[in-house]
């Protein structure tokens, strides 16, 4: 695998779920040191997660298939990982 997209890693909004962002600030870590490039689509831009120094992409975009889809068209990814962390409510 070359590259990924990683979707809805983070909060809605300020100051919402810092476990959100720290977990998908760790995944794109992880995916890095692999040396795997990472897209990341998140319409948050107050995360840390979507820092110019984390992901090789970042698509401040709403998490909705049709914004998705035109992603996946334009950057082709091998796979596609979804939001980490938190707990559901």
């Amino acid at each position: 695998m070359k590259k990924v997209i990683l979707l809805g890693s983070g909060a809605l909004k300020i100051g919402q779920a810092g476990e959100f962002d720290y977990s998908g600030s760790q995944a794109i870590k992880a995916l890095k040191e692999e040396g795997i490039n990472v897209i990341l689509v998140n319409p948050n831009i107050a995360t840390i997660q979507t820092s110019e120094a984390l992901a090789d992409r970042i698509y401040f975009l709403p998490v909705t298939p049709y914004f998705v889809e035109k992603v996946i068209e334009k950057e082709k990814p091998h796979g596609i990982l979804l939001g980490f962390g938190a707990r559901p409510h």
